[in-house]
């Protein structure tokens, strides 16, 4: 549902959105509450589409560093082939 929002023009803010400079310009966090877990989408908003960089299950208070760099790679490799 929140995808679906943000693909009509939406902008969201928290608590179900936050920007994430660390992984790049136009970068944010989507947080999504599912049942006894805690989902996150890093997606990028272009001015054509919404690039999802990563889905994962958030278990610690901080962005793993590990998936900060999977995105900020995944979207090096998007834009050096577009």
């Amino acid at each position: 549902m929140l995808l679906r929002r943000l693909q009509e023009g939406e902008s969201l803010s928290m608590p179900h959105s936050r920007p994430m400079p660390s992984v790049g310009p136009h970068c944010h966090e989507l947080r999504i509450r599912d049942q006894n877990k805690d989902w996150r989408i890093i997606y990028r908003i272009d001015n054509d589409a919404i690039l999802v960089a990563e889905v994962f299950n958030k278990t610690t208070r901080e962005t793993p560093v590990a998936v900060i760099e999977i995105c900020q790679k995944r979207l090096r490799d998007y834009d050096s082939s577009t």
